[in-house]
């Protein structure tokens, strides 16, 4: 019976390791031993406690706490956030172990931070209207754009169908009475020049 636990507890050690070289350097997993009370394994130390050290198994009611617990959230010795789930593992009908995965969010707290700064409608100025008051390519964008929300579509799943409705809808707008508006159009919708002009053609009667 020895054994069997032995070679359960190396599985259990393997699919730490696995876990931990998965998500490095970000996720650390730690073996609890229920009986002792103490970290029997750490793959990925980002916690710094050491095998051995009490495990503070005595907060959980194991035999009534779910197989499964979390995602729920704990600080690191370093302030960061922690995310985990712990699995209690049973051997033989009994708790045996807890095994916990501990997932660090710092640098996507930090990551988000940065964006939420960088992208600030806060620190943006309006638009000079001097500047871009004529900005035709703008005003086309701002148009397909909004044709493409109301259908629910997008431009890269357009059908050839839809493409030469887009071109109709933007010739009654005006979107053609601009000298090369009909390249740019081709481009963004990745129609040749000479379907985008045939569509022209057949539009002008």
């Amino acid at each position: 019976m020895q054994n069997l636990k032995s070679e359960q507890f190396v599985t259990l050690q393997s699919m730490a390791d696995g876990i931990a070289a998965l998500f490095f350097p970000v996720v650390e997993v730690a073996i609890h031993d229920i009986r002792s009370g103490k970290i029997a394994y750490l793959a990925n130390n980002i916690s710094k406690r050491n095998v051995g050290d009490d495990a503070g198994l005595e907060e959980l009611a194991l035999r009534d706490m779910d197989k499964l617990a979390g995602p729920y959230e704990k600080l690191n010795w370093d302030g960061k956030k922690i995310r985990s789930v712990s699995v209690r593992v049973n051997l033989n009908g009994d708790p045996e172990y807890m095994f916990c995965i501990n997932f660090s969010t710092a640098q996507l707290d930090d990551a988000r931070q940065a964006l939420e700064m960088f992208l600030s409608v806060n620190r943006l100025l309006p638009q000079p209207v001097q500047l871009f008051e004529n900005d035709w390519q703008e005003k086309i964008n701002t148009y397909l754009h909004h044709w493409l929300a109301e259908h629910n579509s997008s431009l890269s799943t357009l059908t050839r169908i839809q493409k030469k409705a887009l071109v109709t809808e933007l010739y009654r707008q005006g979107a053609f009475n601009v000298r090369n508006s009909a390249d740019y159009i081709a481009s963004v919708l990745s129609m040749g020049r000479a379907t985008v002009y045939k569509h022209l053609k057949e539009l002008k009667g």
